[in-house]
């Protein structure tokens, strides 16, 4: 081992608005070091930081934040309610159930039920 995670980094246009989506999401409090620059520190998770950039995103992620919760539809409600966009329909598999969804700057992300 070379070290641990100190914090995940997403690159965006507005970081305090993804900031306050995301702990909205997750927990934790909206904490702006600059205006380039938003972070949370969601209960029991490393730091999750916004990180301004002048390009829009272009394709899609090739790595996703999956958010456990107790009843999929409710939390899907819940999140459009936020600002995040459904894609496509509840998806299911010998793992459990998922819903992949886009936060307000259209990175997907899941909420999911294990097995």
């Amino acid at each position: 081992m070379i070290g641990s995670v100190d914090e995940i980094v997403v690159d965006c246009r507005h970081p305090e608005d993804l900031a306050r989506f995301w702990a909205a999401i997750l927990g934790g409090e909206p904490r702006g070091r600059d205006e380039a620059w938003w972070y949370i520190v969601p209960p029991g998770w490393s730091q999750l930081s916004f990180q301004k950039v002048p390009e829009p995103k272009s394709v899609k992620n090739r790595l996703h934040i999956d958010v456990r919760v107790g009843d999929i539809a409710e939390a899907t409600r819940e999140a459009e309610r936020l600002g995040a966009r459904r894609i496509g329909d509840v998806h299911a598999d010998v793992a459990g159930s998922f819903q992949v969804l886009q936060d307000p700057e259209g990175n997907e992300w899941c909420v999911v039920k294990p097995a």
